[in-house]
């Protein structure tokens, strides 16, 4: 499998990824780490403790990691996420909307990781 196979695999966005990179093997570095990040699994302590400055904190930076990766679906569910606890906003969720999204965000990783796991043969 190539590095845009696994894109397309992972309903991802190769050639944003390539535009912010620049380099495919700064790519396929980057993405052999997604798993190590921890990102998601903040995200759901966060959600977990009901805590808006930690759910924040989380989302947001999975936004930005996830888009440089061209990984957009991840990019958007966490965007949601980051808008609906970023200070000043009125929440638009109950807590119970925002458990359902975070649960979605864990199933799309999910098969991200799948995904990278048949491209490096792990």
């Amino acid at each position: 499998m190539t590095l845009k196979e696994l894109y397309e695999t992972i309903d991802g966005d190769y050639e944003q990824a390539i535009h912010v990179l620049k380099i495919e093997k700064l790519l396929d570095k980057h993405i052999r780490k997604v798993e190590g990040h921890n990102l998601v699994e903040k995200l759901v302590a966060a959600e977990a403790t009901h805590d808006p400055a930690q759910i924040f904190d989380s989302a947001h930076a999975m936004k930005g990691v996830y888009a440089n990766l061209g990984l957009t679906g991840l990019s958007a569910a966490a965007a949601k996420i980051a808008d609906e606890f970023r200070p000043g906003n009125s929440r638009t969720m109950s807590d119970e909307q925002v458990a359902e999204k975070v649960h979605e965000i864990e199933e799309m990783f999910q098969k991200t990781l799948e995904g990278i796991k048949a491209y490096t043969g792990t």
